[in-house]
C-alpha cells in the first residue's frame, strides 16, 4: 500500500504582522528575547477553478499571521481554527544566525508529545514555532517557521482504495449533519459516529468510549483539513495520527480518516471536497518519544532556510505617504488620462516669490499635483491678520514678531508632507523707483546674486508679489534665462492669471511672442507703495479670490508641462474661449486642455475671459534691449534701474515714444467753440 503524503504548511504572514511587532519591539519588549504565545489560523482546504481545463487547482496548505496574532483569545471566522504558537524575536541578525534552532525546536516538540502522554490533549497538537529578527531601521524581518510533526516508524499507510471524496462513503445526510455541527463549533479534530442515515460529531477526548465499542466501522477519526489537494492530508493529521497510536495502540492499527475540506454546503450540482480515507500503520513503541521534522522551506530554493519580509516600502511612514499623496494623481492615468505625464510635473522645480495669500495657496495646489521640489522667497514676517488667510501658517507663528514667513511656510509644508524638498529665503528684492542707498550696495548685490542662482536651479517661477514694481526683476531674470514664468495678481474682486512668453532670442520667427506683465505699459514701474493709506498697504480682496487665482496659476503650469511645445505653446484662437471647444484638436491644447496666455476673472461676474497679449519690443521688461544690457552689466544695470528715474524709459525708447506723443498732441489744431 503506498505511503501517506501530507500536504505541509506553509505561513502567510500579513503586513498587520509585523507592524504590531515593531509596536510590541519599541514598547513592550525591548531588549527581551523572552518567548511568547502568538496565534494563526488555518481554514479549510480552498481551490480555485481553472477557466481553461475546467480542473479545481488546490490553493496553498496556509498558516495565516495577522495583526492580532499577539492577541489571546483570537477570533476566528467558522470553519477556521487557532493554531498557537512559540515565538521568540532576536535582538541582533547574528543572534538570530547562531541561535540553536535544533534545540528550539526540540523544547516545542517536547511540549507537545507530553501533552499528548500526559495530559492526553490535543490544543497543542498544531502548536508552531517561529523565530524572528527585526531591522526596525530598514523594515525588515527576517523569520523561519517550524511546525513539529511526529514521524511514524512504520509508516502510515492508505488503503488500496487511496484517498475518495467522502460521499462515496457517508451519505448526504450524514455529511450535512457534520457541516452544521462545524459550522455551530468548528473543531480542529473531531470524532464521528455513524448511526443509520445521522452523524454525531463528539470530540476527540472521548475516543476512549468510542474506540472501547464493538463497532468500529461505525466511528471515523475527522480533522479540520487545511489542504486541497485530493491525494495529500495536511499537516495536522499527522500528530492527530500519533495521538491515537500513542493512546490507543490495540484499537488504531487501521483508522478510518474524514478530511473535512467544505467551508460551505455545495450547490448547483457539485460534489463535496471532503476526503476519506483508511490509514493503517504499525504499532511502533507506545511509550518512545518520535523524532520530529517540521522546518518550514524557502518557498524559492525549497532549501531549509529562514526567509526575509522587506517592509520598508509600506512601514516607513515618510515612503507610505509619499505613494499615498499620488494615488489621486495616479488613477487618472487609469481611465481618464492615460498619456498624462506626472513624472514631468514631478520633476518640475517651482520657485515662488512671495509667501503671502497666493503663495501659500500656489505652494499647496503645486503638492497636490506632486511637485517634490518648492522654494519660496519673501522678506516679511507672519503678522496677525496672516493665518486666517494663509493656510500655511497659524497663530504662533506670529509671537514674538512674527517667523520669517518664507522659511515658516517652507517649514508647514514639510509637515503636511515630508518627502517635500521645501526650502524658504528671507530675501528683499530691488525694485525700480525704489533706491537703494550706498549703505545697503554690497548686501542688494549678494541678494541679487542668490535671486540669480535660484533662478538657474528652478524651472518656474511665480510672480506672486503684492507690489507691480516687485515683479520687475524676476520678469528680467525670467526673460533672460528662457524660465517658465506665470503670474498672478489680484484685484478687490477681479484677478489676473498669466504665463510670460519665451524671450525674443529663442522663439521661432513665423511664431507669435506672447507678451510679459509689463509689455501693455508705455510707462516703466514705480515706486507705488509711498504714501499709501492703510486699505492700500494691504491686499484688500474677496476672501475667495487668491484660492481661485492661485489654483489656476498652477493648472496653467501644469497644462503648459503637459503641451508638447513646453514654453512655446500657442495660445488658443479667439474662438476656443468656449467649453464646448475645449475638447477640440488644436496646436494649443495640452492632454488637459487648452493653455491660454491670460485668464482675467472676474468674481462679481462668475466668469473668466481668455486674453492672449502680443509682446511688445519697447517692453521694460521682457525686450531684448533691455535683456542685453541686463546681461552685459549685471547688477550695475539693476542698480541704476532702481536709483535712476527715467533709466528705464530711455533704455528701451520708451522716452521718444512720449516725445512723438507730445508732439502729436502739440501738431493738432484744436478748434474751440465760441
Amino acid at each position: 500500500m503506498p505511503v501517506v503524503q501530507f500536504a505541509p504548511f506553509s505561513s502567510l504572514v500579513q503586513p498587520g504582522f509585523w507592524h504590531e511587532l515593531t509596536r510590541l519591539k519599541i514598547d513592550v519588549l525591548r531588549l527581551s528575547d523572552e518567548s511568547l504565545t502568538v496565534s494563526g489560523s488555518y481554514s479549510v482546504g480552498r481551490s480555485i477553478r481553472d477557466r481553461e481545463t475546467g480542473q479545481d487547482v488546490a490553493l496553498g496548505c496556509n498558516l495565516v499571521l495577522g495583526a492580532a496574532a499577539f492577541e489571546q483569545p483570537l477570533q476566528v471566522p467558522p470553519m477556521s481554527v487557532t493554531m498557537h504558537g512559540v515565538f521568540k524575536n532576536y535582538n541582533t541578525v547574528e543572534e538570530f544566525k547562531a541561535a540553536d534552532k535544533a534545540t528550539t525546536f526540540n523544547n516545542v516538540a517536547n511540549d507537545i508529545w507530553q501533552s499528548i502522554v500526559e495530559s492526553r490533549d490535543t490544543s497543542k497538537l498544531t502548536q508552531f514555532l517561529l523565530l524572528t529578527f527585526s531591522d526596525l531601521k530598514k523594515y525588515q524581518y527576517y523569520y523561519w517557521f517550524a511546525f513539529p510533526a511526529f514521524v511514524a516508524k512504520p509508516a502510515w499507510e492508505i488503503s488500496t482504495e487511496g484517498w475518495r471524496a467522502a460521499d462515496h462513503e457517508l451519505g448526504a445526510s450524514q455529511l450535512s449533519s457534520i457541516f452544521e455541527s462545524l459550522h455551530a463549533q468548528t473543531k480542529p479534530f473531531f470524532l464521528v459516529n455513524l448511526t443509520g442515515d445521522t452523524a454525531e460529531v463528539h470530540s476527540i477526548e472521548r475516543a476512549d468510549t468510542y474506540f472501547a465499542s464493538d463497532a468500529p466501522d461505525s466511528t471515523i477519526v475527522g480533522f479540520l483539513d487545511p489542504s486541497a489537494s485530493p491525494d495529500n492530508p495536511g499537516w495536522p493529521l499527522r500528530n492527530l495520527l500519533m495521538y491515537l497510536q500513542t493512546l490507543y495502540p490495540s484499537k488504531t492499527s487501521s483508522v478510518r480518516v474524514l478530511c473535512w475540506r467544505d467551508g460551505e454546503l455545495p450547490v448547483g450540482g457539485r460534489s463535496w471536497k471532503s476526503r476519506f480515507g483508511i490509514v493503517t500503520g504499525g504499532a511502533g513503541q507506545p511509550n518512545a518519544k518520535p523524532t520530529a521534522v517540521g522546518w518550514e522551506r524557502h518557498p524559492a530554493t525549497n532549501k531549509l532556510a529562514a526567509r526575509m519580509a522587506d517592509l520598508a516600502p509600506m512601514m516607513d511612514p515618510t515612503r507610505l505617504v509619499d505613494q499615498a499623496v499620488d494615488l489621486n494623481l495616479k488613477l487618472m492615468r487609469w481611465r481618464i488620462i492615460p498619456s498624462l505625464d506626472l513624472e514631468k510635473v514631478a520633476r518640475t522645480r517651482c520657485l515662488l516669490l512671495g509667501a503671502g495669500t497666493l503663495g501659500c495657496y500656489v505652494a499647496r495646489t503645486l503638492m497636490g499635483w506632486g511637485v517634490r521640489t518648492i522654494t519660496l522667497v519673501d522678506s516679511s514676517r507672519v503678522s496677525f491678520s496672516n493665518p486666517v488667510r494663509q493656510p500655511l501658517f497659524d497663530f504662533e507663528d506670529c509671537l514674538n514678531g512674527g517667523k520669517p514667513k518664507a522659511a515658516c511656510a517652507a517649514e508647514h509644508l514639510k509637515k503636511i508632507f515630508p518627502g517635500i524638498n521645501a526650502t524658504g529665503y528671507n530675501l528683499l528684492i530691488p525694485m525700480p523707483g525704489h533706491p537703494i542707498p550706498v549703505s545697503s550696495t554690497e548686501q542688494t548685490k549678494k541678494d541679487v546674486a542668490l535671486l540669480e542662482k535660484l533662478f538657474d536651479e528652478h524651472d518656474a517661477v511665480f510672480l506672486l508679489m503684492d507690489s507691480r514694481e516687485s515683479r520687475w526683476l524676476p520678469t528680467v531674470l525670467g526673460a533672460a534665462k528662457n524660465k517658465i514664468v506665470l503670474n498672478a495678481a489680484l484685484g478687490f474682486d477681479t484677478y489676473l492669471v498669466m504665463r510670460h512668453g519665451a524671450r525674443a532670442s529663442a522663439s521661432a520667427s513665423n511664431s507669435q511672442r506672447l507678451g510679459c506683465y509689463y509689455c501693455n505699459d508705455i510707462v516703466a514701474p514705480a515706486d507705488s507703495l509711498t504714501d499709501r493709506t492703510l486699505d492700500q498697504m494691504c491686499t484688500v480682496t474677496r476672501p475667495g479670490l487668491a484660492p481661485i487665482a492661485a489654483s489656476t496659476a498652477v493648472e496653467l503650469l501644469v497644462s503648459l508641462l503637459q503641451h508638447p511645445d513646453g514654453i512655446h505653446a500657442p495660445p488658443p484662437p479667439p474662438q476656443s474661449a468656449t467649453a464646448n471647444d475645449i475638447g477640440s484638436e488644436s496646436a494649443s491644447n495640452s492632454v488637459l486642455g487648452l493653455v491660454p496666455h491670460q485668464l482675467r476673472g472676474f468674481l462679481a461676474q462668475f466668469r473668466a475671459l481668455l486674453v492672449t497679449g502680443a509682446a511688445f519690443d519697447g517692453c521694460t521688461g521682457c525686450s531684448e534691449s533691455v535683456i542685453k544690457v541686463y546681461e552685459k552689466e549685471g547688477f550695475a544695470m539693476i542698480l541704476r534701474a532702481c536709483n535712476e528715474t527715467g533709466y528705464l524709459e530711455t533704455l528701451t525708447g520708451l522716452d521718444k515714444l512720449h516725445m512723438e506723443g507730445d508732439a502729436a498732441l502739440e501738431s493738432v489744431d484744436w478748434e474751440e467753440d465760441e
